[in-house]
């Protein structure tokens, strides 16, 4: 059952960062307009590339292509009267990125620092790409999610969207094979970090965004780092009725992530994201299980010298229990220093080496696992 509108307090603001995205954005943004939501929401859009590319031939074209999407945002009328779109430029000439501070990171930090300017507390952003399409019940369901639960984040659900071009789908179905994996196993393990890093399937309040000063600027990767931030702050909620469903295209719109992973996956080089077999996270969880000792006294497990030579000193732990008395305390304070980072680091450490079994099965068989882990994922969720 809905909430009255009456007592929908919460207004949503909804973040899309848009570099070369005119034959995309324009699918999102009617996917934005057709949402049966009682509550508002506000869509902000930041068309974006560095300024020097107005003077570089190779790249002369995708600011083309942003003045002609900044002129098609500039017409848009689709949303009613009580929402509304709101447009950074970043991409006239003047206005682009200067110097190093560009990328996908910077956009979504303008997007964010933007918002919070006027969005109270109690309001949410929803980060999306350009490229993501959803339920015409997705807004509903997230503002829904938060009033109800009372939650902080959301590390959304999502499924990416399958093409007519068979090595795109075969790129985008073994990678999210490898972020399904990952999830399951550290759910498994019970790692505070489980959570999938996808730009356009994590939402907010607005209040704990403040509390850890918003974004870090990077040029991609935001999204993962922007979780862990939260994730220290606050816990992750993963579930939602609805899901986002990304598109699945080759770019080098950032240095990694979904687009380049499918690019280097194509050519069969998966040494970024390979399927970390299960025993890697058995040797974390091995370490997780003897933190209530780790506060009284010393122990080693390969993932206890792995953090050692990361943080280049033998004693780990005696300034963590000198500095929190209790064992809950210790304990928080240990998933901070042994946190998603340097789990993520451990793993492609000890990573040996990359089956070879993905690279012969078809499409179809690729896709028969990935439902497979995507059920037992929900379930989880």
């Amino acid at each position: 059952m809905r909430y009255d509108k009456l007592v929908t307090k919460m207004h949503l603001y909804i973040a899309i960062p848009a570099l070369d995205e005119l034959d995309y954005l324009p699918q999102t943004l009617a996917a934005i307009a057709q949402q049966k939501t009682d509550f508002s929401f506000s869509v902000y859009v930041c068309v974006n590339q560095p300024d020097m590319w107005w003077n570089d031939a190779e790249k002369i074209e995708i600011c083309q292509n942003n003045q002609k999407l900044l002129n098609h945002l500039n017409s848009f009328t689709s949303f009613n009267s009580s929402n509304s779109l709101n447009i950074i430029d970043k991409t006239s000439v003047g206005n682009g990125w200067q110097k190093n501070n560009y990328g996908v990171g910077w956009a979504r930090k303008t997007l964010f620092d933007e918002i919070m300017k006027t969005a109270k507390d109690d309001d949410a952003i929803i980060s999306l790409d350009a490229d993501t399409l959803f339920s015409e019940n997705y807004l509903q369901s997230v503002g829904e999610n938060f009033m109800r639960n009372k939650i902080e984040v959301l590390s959304l659900p999502y499924y990416h969207q399958l093409t007519e071009d068979e090595n795109a789908n075969r790129a985008i179905l073994r990678y999210e094979i490898y972020l399904r994996n990952f999830f399951i196993n550290m759910h498994r393990i019970g790692s505070p970090y489980t959570f999938t890093a996808i730009g356009s399937a994590i939402a907010a309040k607005v209040n704990v965004l403040r509390k850890i000063r918003g974004i870090t600027p990077l040029k991609n990767g935001e999204d993962f780092y922007l979780l862990q931030k939260l994730r220290k702050m606050t816990h992750i909620s993963n579930y939602n009725s609805e899901l986002v469903y990304p598109a699945a295209r080759f770019s080098t719109r950032v240095d990694f992530g979904t687009g380049p992973a499918m690019i280097k996956g194509s050519s069969g080089n998966w040494s970024s994201y390979p399927i970390y077999h299960h025993s890697l996270f058995d040797k974390i969880k091995e370490t997780y299980d003897i933190i209530p000792q780790l506060f009284t006294e010393d122990k080693d497990t390969e993932f206890i010298d792995f953090l050692k030579k990361q943080y280049k000193t033998e004693d780990l732990w005696s300034p963590l229990r000198k500095n929190f008395k209790t064992l809950p305390q210790f304990t928080r304070a240990f998933h901070e220093k042994a946190d998603g980072l340097r789990i993520l680091q451990f793993l492609k450490a000890k990573h040996v080496c990359q089956l070879q079994l993905f690279n012969t099965l078809s499409v179809m068989e690729l896709n028969a696992i990935r439902n497979d882990l995507f059920e037992m994922e929900m379930s989880l969720r």
